[in-house]
């Protein structure tokens, strides 16, 4: 399963989830109080090639730029047009989005990631979304933007009885904090349907997301890493048919030894798409740093580098060094 031929959208899912402020849990920001300005940072350099919300990039504390630039740069290589969606931020993004009125998630360490209604809420506004969206297209492709989203992923399957792994934006996973975090949350579950693991465990892009393979006719390519899988378990339980759906996701995630990224979505049945940029070949420091698990994924990077590549056929590296460069001169 790939692209069809046909109309392509790309929908870039902002949310947040107060979970990333626990310290160590992620690099998605120069702070834990930073990862505020995340995604909608990233919703803003995929617009206008620099952010309005920030100064800058949004990079780790180290200087490592966020996959949005690779998003942006397959995007305008291809001429793929793109929708950006408020589903739980704290900022909302500074450019044209749609707003839903989603709250952002609670720390899952601490309580509740959510109440019922705002699960209920949350879910709903995906299926319309998702309805809306597949009527405008043939392919939707999906990404997100969520700092801490890795570990309520975790949670989430943990609550679900499923002993998966995630992945993290930083070479040495913080897994002992991931799991004190995720085995804080399960241990509140006292049911076992999915809306009660949910509310618990998850964040607000899981369960929207999830809503919107309910109810879409399209093809759907999850663009993401092991945080599209916490969505396919949801989606799954929920009664999605994964039919039309496949997962697209880098190298970074794809092959990385700790986390047996195919193995953990065979059970779902979708296909796998793994791209590979070749980022070691990059003329920018900061970008080949992906190759030595910096960042690895984001913001729909490699749903957006596949359809790039698919769509035109050729290597999608120079179109990110030469946007990379823009973006540095524009920020100066």
């Amino acid at each position: 399963m790939s692209l069809k031929s046909g109309r392509t959208l790309f929908v870039l899912v902002l949310s947040y989830t107060d979970t990333a402020r626990i310290p160590g849990i992620t690099v998605a920001g120069a702070t834990p109080q930073d990862t505020i300005y995340t995604p909608p940072a990233d919703a803003e350099l995929i617009h206008y090639g620099h952010c309005i919300s920030i100064p800058g990039l949004p990079m780790t504390p180290d200087g490592k730029p966020t996959p949005a630039l690779l998003t942006r740069a397959a995007l305008l290589h291809a001429d793929i047009p793109y929708i950006v969606v408020d589903a739980g931020c704290v900022i909302p993004p500074r450019m044209p989005h749609i707003h839903t009125g989603i709250k952002p998630g609670k720390n899952i360490e601490a309580g509740p990631a959510m109440s019922h209604v705002d699960a209920t809420h949350t879910i709903q506004s995906g299926e319309y979304m998702g309805r809306t969206l597949s009527s405008l297209c043939d392919n939707l492709i999906i990404g997100e933007s969520i700092p801490g989203g890795t570990t309520t992923a975790l949670a989430l399957l943990r609550g679900l009885n499923l002993q998966y792994m995630v992945s993290s934006s930083m070479p040495d996973n913080p897994v002992q904090i991931k799991e004190r975090v995720a085995s804080a949350a399960t241990s509140r579950l006292n049911m076992d349907t999915y809306m009660d693991v949910a509310v618990q465990t998850a964040d607000p892009m899981i369960l929207f997301v999830a809503g919107m393979l309910n109810s879409t006719s399209s093809n759907i390519i999850l663009a993401g890493g092991t945080q599209m899988l916490a969505v396919l378990a949801l989606a799954t339980k929920m009664g999605h048919n994964t039919k039309n759906t496949m997962l697209a996701t880098t190298t970074y995630v794809a092959d990385d030894p700790d986390i047996s990224f195919y193995r953990q979505a065979e059970l779902f049945g979708v296909p796998i798409v793994s791209v590979r940029p070749h980022l070691e070949n990059s003329k920018h420091a900061g970008i080949r740093a992906y190759t030595e698990g910096f960042a690895k994924e984001g913001a729909g990077a490699g749903g957006a580098i596949h359809a790039a590549q698919t769509i035109r056929g050729d290597k999608i590296l120079p179109y990110i060094d030469r946007e990379y460069d823009n973006i540095l001169h524009k920020c100066g």
